[in-house]
């Protein structure tokens, strides 16, 4: 059901900083001239640390609801999730302004990838409530895993510490990753009413159908229905056969390997008997959190109260 907004209320954005302070400007300049220029309210906070994202969406998300306002993100994937776990929290309407290299979220819901379009678009929104992932009480918007990519994520952040910020230095990263030894994970999936037993290198739940399908995952899943998450775990094979899931990925045609285990579900456990430990790396839209076990998955259905540009006719 859509929630027409007030066509004052006022926009508590959080935007933060980019690679390089002129990049930077220019956003925060785009973002304040349209606003200004139809005469919008806003209230504009640039976060420089990213220490301090979470305590600065918490502190706009209060803002937001006490004055009838919309919280706004302004950023990649892993920005959008922390504001978005915010306006959750408290109940707000949220806009996202996607800055990110993928963009899967604003893809998703049709948010323009130009910066002064997609601010043009919230001025004349409608609120739609939608659904999002739930992993041990934390959201996600696009997907979460453990495993593999948890340590690529965790490896390729200290390499771009090292070599600097570029897709090049990314890709050799995930390439190392890969080809070094890795453990291979023993997980047991309870969901309604199913019990499943699988080794596998790492599982990766969805919540984003367009990422499934960039990777030709959606049809090993066809039958992934509305208000389900995707469950995803590649079955053990040696690097090569991880570097051809990756090949094949990258091409869009990774169920084409028959290397893949894949099925939708609404909520679902996850043991992971890893010899006393009790705590597991997870990756979190981009975020590396460690979580304790079981893990509990589950899709929250319209949770997140979006605002979603307005259809024309």
């Amino acid at each position: 059901m859509t929630e027409n907004l007030p066509a004052d209320a006022p926009l508590y954005i959080v935007l933060n900083a980019g690679s390089g302070a002129a990049e930077t400007a220019e956003r925060r300049a785009a973002i304040e001239q349209t606003l200004t220029a139809a005469g919008r309210r806003f209230h504009l906070h640039l976060i420089e640390d990213a220490s301090t994202l979470d305590e600065a969406a918490t502190a706009h998300a209060g803002a937001a609801c006490k004055h009838g306002g919309i919280l706004v993100a302004a950023g990649g994937d892993g920005t959008i999730n922390a504001v978005a776990r915010q306006a959750v929290a408290h109940g707000c309407p949220f806009g996202a302004l996607p800055q990110g290299t993928f963009n899967y979220f604003g893809r998703t819901h049709g948010i323009p990838e130009e910066l002064a379009d997609a601010v043009h678009a919230l001025l004349t929104a409608t609120i739609q409530p939608v659904q999002i992932g739930s992993v041990n009480g934390h959201i996600f918007l696009v997907n979460a895993s453990i495993g593999l990519y948890p340590k690529l994520l965790e490896e390729r952040e200290q390499d771009k510490r090292q070599f600097g910020r570029s897709r090049f230095v990314a890709l050799l990263s995930a390439l190392k990753t890969i080809l070094m030894p890795h453990r291979r994970l023993r997980l047991t999936l309870e969901t309604e009413g199913r019990t499943l037993r699988l080794r596998t290198p790492t599982l990766f739940v969805g919540n984003n159908r367009l990422q499934m399908e960039q990777v030709g995952l959606a049809e090993l899943a066809p039958d992934v229905a509305e208000g389900e998450l995707t469950a995803v775990a590649p079955k053990p094979v040696g690097r090569l056969g991880m570097l051809g899931l990756l090949f094949h990925g990258a091409l869009g045609r990774m169920a084409d390997t028959g290397d893949v285990t894949a099925f939708g579900f609404r909520r679902m456990t996850v043991h992971t008997p890893f010899y006393g430990r009790k705590r597991v790396k997870a990756a979190v839209d981009g975020e590396l959190l460690t979580l304790s076990t079981p893990l509990q998955f589950e899709a929250l259905e319209g949770r997140l109260r979006l605002l979603l540009p307005r259809r024309e006719g």
